[in-house]
């Protein structure tokens, strides 16, 4: 595929507008001089690191090893339900047979 070509086909096709104020705008533009990066190039990877770094905070849990062995302990409990569980379960059942 020609180079004109390929470099079309990764044209992106979403669009991100903001609106901030020019104070705000010329700093952005100023570090993006500074990186040697255009404008969009350097809002675009910033926003991808920065979004990448919220998304691993909030998808990942980090358990200190006192509340890894506390929950690694819960894992091994009895497999017996309690009373509360017990009822709840009843209760389920006259609702889901009264329905029918």
């Amino acid at each position: 595929m020609p180079a004109i070509a390929r470099k079309k086909s990764r044209k992106s096709s979403a669009r991100l507008d903001v609106r901030l104020r020019p104070d705000k705008k010329a700093l952005i533009e100023e570090a993006a001089t500074l990186s040697g990066k255009t404008i969009s190039d350097y809002v675009i990877s910033t926003l991808l690191r920065q979004s990448t770094e919220v998304l691993q905070r909030h998808r990942h849990i980090r358990l200190s090893d006192r509340d890894r062995d506390e929950f690694l302990a819960l894992l091994d409990a009895s497999d017996e339900p309690n009373a509360a569980l017990t009822h709840a379960a009843r209760k389920y059942k006259r609702m889901v047979d009264a329905k029918r």
